[in-house]
């Protein structure tokens, strides 16, 4: 995939310049799985879900590190597609989340996509950037239990 990269200047808030850089990866990410009919969001829900299933949407919630509202409202689009089924008992309170057959379809597709779509970030940014990129974004996210 052919992506324009632009030099633009960083802010002076700290704070703008990752949401601007979060703005840009998600949109990267995106337009490599456009193909697959995901977001990466999505993408991520569903490789969470095949790997912890079944799971219950607030520990899924815990495994993203997102609120449970957040994993809530991206759950619905997968639900109403057919990606990914409630399969608790009946009278249980607790949702067990699983992938259906289309939901494990669309997620093999999608690997492709997003695997493309790392080795991207990773040659525009190369090994070393990377690898301190990742040390940083660590680093930050340790700031808030």
């Amino acid at each position: 995939m052919n992506i324009k990269t632009y030099n633009k200047k960083p802010a002076i808030c700290n704070c703008i310049n990752l949401r601007r850089a979060s703005q840009a990866i998600t949109e990267v990410y995106n337009r490599f799985l456009a193909s697959s009919g995901l977001n990466v969001n999505q993408y991520s829900l569903l490789k969470h879900i095949k790997h912890l299933e079944p799971v219950s949407v607030s520990d899924l919630a815990l495994h993203v590190r997102l609120d449970r509202t957040t994993v809530v409202r991206n759950l619905k689009s997968m639900e109403k597609n057919g990606f990914v089924t409630d399969n608790s008992l009946e009278g249980t309170r607790n949702r067990q989340l699983e992938l259906t057959d289309e939901g494990l379809k669309v997620l093999r597709k999608a690997e492709v996509d997003w695997l493309e779509a790392q080795k991207f970030i990773e040659e525009y940014l190369g090994n070393d950037a990377m690898n301190t990129l990742t040390s940083l974004l660590s680093k930050i996210e340790a700031l808030v239990p």
